[in-house]
């Protein structure tokens, strides 16, 4: 089993860390990976992306061009990415954000008011890991098991404080139900 997940969104949306999250669980889980974040020269506010391959096997290339999942946490981003999606996808919609629907009918796509969900956990930087959670409800790439090893790899020692409501955050999204 292949899984090929790209992450998009502005700057400063937490997209790479969402992505380095889920390739420590890959890790965590003995899986083949990549990981390869992209972002604009801008940083926060410019474009950001990351492409997280999840597989049985050793990854070739980590060039996402045709994803199986996409996370949108912005209009941009959907518009970009939307089509590249392959045929029996997934797309992850941030819905508090972006208004419209997805066009397509051949992927099943889930409306996540993640940045709503965050703010009512009282992090509104979390959007990200709330989408985070909701992947890994939907998609078999990564379980839901032993979550806080993986978050102790990507939460630095500075910001250990912020461990407990990334947890929260990734739960919150996990169960959601639209």
């Amino acid at each position: 089993m292949t899984t090929q997940i790209l992450i998009a969104g502005f700057g400063g949306q937490g997209v790479l860390f969402a992505g380095k999250f889920l390739a420590y669980k890959a890790l965590m889980e003995n899986k083949e990976l990549s990981w390869l974040p992209s972002y604009g020269p801008e940083m926060r506010g410019g474009t950001a992306n990351c492409s997280v391959i999840v597989s049985d096997d050793p990854v070739g290339s980590p060039i996402v061009s045709k994803p199986d999942v996409l996370i949108a946490m912005n209009l941009p981003s959907l518009d970009k990415y939307e089509k590249a999606v392959n045929p029996g996808g997934m797309i992850f919609v941030e819905s508090t954000l972006i208004e419209r629907k997805v066009q397509r009918d051949d992927v099943k796509v889930f409306y996540v008011p993640a940045t709503r969900l965050a703010n009512e956990m009282g992090a509104p930087t979390l959007a990200n890991m709330v989408m985070v959670g909701k992947l890994i409800k939907e998609c078999d790439a990564v379980s839901h098991d032993n979550l806080e090893e993986s978050l102790h790899k990507v939460v630095s020692a500075k910001h250990a404080d912020l461990f407990d409501i990334n947890l929260k955050a990734i739960n919150t999204g996990y169960e959601f139900k639209a």
